[in-house]
């Protein structure tokens, strides 16, 4: 192929391509234009109701925990060995009250103790003559409390000694001394042994038995379980409603609801938290067992709120804004939240008449045309949705 017929050939593969873009012009300017449709603005339905006031009760609920109303520290009034009581030292062992808990090794404590006794014995043995001849009103009233000393009980109460005479004649002797001595070692090995003040639990053990403390050592925490109640903190401006000797419900999941009484309320609002402990005495009742640590829901009397709406809680958006209906279209409004419910929730701030929207919407916006459905359609709806859900 000569250069001549390559030339043809590219020439006319220009002129093909150039003439198809020109006709592809040419087609597409012919094409009519498409139409644009006119925008038209779907009409949602929504439920609403108008604004109306009146006077609303509303109870508080509030989730409290149970507390006893005793909790202590079980203290070593001396330094020792521990030893066994009739109580299991360990955490979660249950004792009742006045069982022996634990002993401080006393031994020694014991046999000083009855050293002084006896010594005490021999004094008395050597007044008892002189009081035979100087005082013999007071002789027999002294042999007799002489023969009342036993070394392994505690001494009997020191017979009167008014008489200005006798009171020096027993000082003089050293028998108010000796008296006033033992007595005192009495005290102290009382504080060897340890016994339960109420009925309860130990909630912590520090020390077992067989472990040495010093004095003041705390040996283990213990709470009563046959007086419990109820620590309920409500928020400070609820809390006002609240009065000493209200009746209130107490929920306990799977049991019968129990019934209380308000005791006590603090006195000051947490920091933390702006609450005030309300505290609930829960009537006793068979089968409801309670135990410290677990919480409860408690409902407390109802109390007016004049001048107010309920909503659902879902209705509202941001904190505290609603949307209402104005002339068919939505419209953001704010609300003045007086309470919050568990599902709904007590405003004022819109004026009465005002229709205000009473569900949640979603993917919406200010000036979507609504239209509100009546309470009949409004059921209807509710009802195709439950039976919808039922059957999903």
């Amino acid at each position: 192929m000569n250069w001549r017929k390559i030339t043809f050939v590219v020439v006319a593969l220009i002129v093909l391509l150039g003439g198809s873009a020109l006709l592809s012009k040419l087609f597409i300017s012919m094409k009519p234009e498409a139409g644009t449709r006119p925008e038209v603005d779907v009409k949602r339905y929504v439920a609403a109701q108008p604004v109306v006031y009146s006077d609303i009760t509303s109870e508080v609920t509030a989730q409290g925990r149970v507390i006893s109303g005793n909790e202590v520290g079980l203290i070593a009034e001396a330094a020792g060995k521990i030893e066994a009581g009739q109580v299991s030292l360990k955490k979660g062992a249950s004792f009742k009250k006045g069982q022996h808990l634990a002993t401080i090794y006393k031994d020694e404590v014991e046999l000083e103790l009855k050293s002084k006794k006896s010594v005490f014995l021999n004094s008395l043995t050597n007044i008892l003559p002189d009081l035979r001849i100087d005082f013999p009103d007071s002789y027999e009233v002294f042999f007799d409390f002489f023969n009342q000393i036993d070394l392994n009980e505690k001494l009997p109460e020191l017979p009167d000694y008014e008489n200005e005479k006798l009171k020096v004649f027993l000082a003089s002797q050293g028998i108010l001394n000796e008296y006033y001595s033992i007595r005192q070692n009495e005290k102290r090995l009382e504080r060897h042994s340890m016994y339960a003040p109420f009925d309860g639990t130990f909630t912590q053990v520090n020390y077992e038995v067989g472990a040495y403390v010093n004095t003041g050592a705390q040996i283990a925490k213990m709470i009563r379980t046959d007086l419990l109640e109820l620590e309920v903190p409500v928020e400070n401006e609820f809390s006002k409603w609240i009065k000493l000797g209200d009746r209130v419900t107490v929920e306990k999941v799977g049991a019968d609801d129990l019934y209380g009484t308000v005791v006590r309320k603090a006195a000051f609002v947490d920091e933390n938290t702006q609450s005030r402990s309300i505290f609930v005495k829960v009537d006793a009742k068979a089968g409801a067992e309670m135990l410290a640590g677990e919480y409860l829901s408690v409902e407390f009397p109802g109390y007016p709120i004049s001048n107010a709406m309920e909503i659902p809680r879902s209705a509202v958006f941001n904190t505290n804004t609603v949307f209402t209906v104005v002339d068919g279209y939505l419209q953001k409004s704010q609300i003045n939240i007086i309470k919050v419910n568990t599902s709904t929730l007590i405003f004022d701030g819109l004026a009465e008449g005002t229709y205000v929207v009473t569900e949640a919407l979603i993917n919406v916006k200010e000036r979507t045309p609504v239209e509100i459905l009546d309470a009949q359609a409004n059921s209807n709806i509710q009802n195709e949705k439950q039976h919808d859900e039922k059957g999903s």
